[in-house]
């Protein structure tokens, strides 16, 4: 009952977030933040989600980062998704890669994982609506990449995924340095 009961929320969540995104009218509290402070939230509300398959989640990030423009909750949503993705779609006994880097104007973090890849014939749809790549045994809406692509680019961010069948994905998103 448990398990339905979250199944539906986060159902639930996903077409209010994508209402939002239809709407042309996604609320943002666009402020300078600390993204691995909202990496480690993420990271914290996956940890038993990760630990029923035994998978190890390990962060790289250097000693200081510089704070980026981003909405917290809504960035923390996209993470939270991409490493529940991650952790779906990889191997039981497996290690999840989290890197944290900056470049001149951006911030990437990246959410590696160790699943069986997407086929490069389906990477440009993953981020449509309701896109589910085909033969796909795992449960999903096909609403929680489409979401976090509107949810990236209304801060003035990106969201990227290198794939090759057979060796996992790797989902980066970019968001904005503050500058000063």
């Amino acid at each position: 009952i448990k398990e339905d009961a979250n199944r539906l929320l986060k159902i639930t969540g996903e077409l209010l977030n994508m209402t939002q995104v239809e709407s042309g009218n996604i609320q943002l509290s666009i402020l300078p933040n600390d993204p691995k402070e909202i990496l480690l939230y993420a990271v914290n509300a996956t940890k038993t989600q990760a630990e029923q398959k035994h998978i190890t989640l390990k962060i790289t990030s250097p000693d200081t980062i510089p704070h980026v423009l981003a909405d917290n909750e809504k960035t923390a949503w996209v993470l939270i998704n991409l490493l529940s993705n991650a952790i779906r779609y990889s191997y039981e006994n497996s290690t999840i890669q989290l890197a944290i880097s900056s470049g001149d104007d951006n911030v990437t973090i990246s959410v590696k994982d160790t699943g069986q890849g997407i086929a490069s014939q389906y990477k440009d749809k993953i981020f449509n609506r309701y896109f589910r790549v085909p033969g796909t045994k795992k449960e999903g809406t096909g609403l929680g990449l489409a979401i976090s692509k509107e949810f990236i680019e209304a801060q003035g961010g990106s969201i990227s995924v290198d794939s090759e069948f057979g060796s996992g994905s790797t989902f980066t998103i970019g968001l904005l340095v503050v500058s000063g």
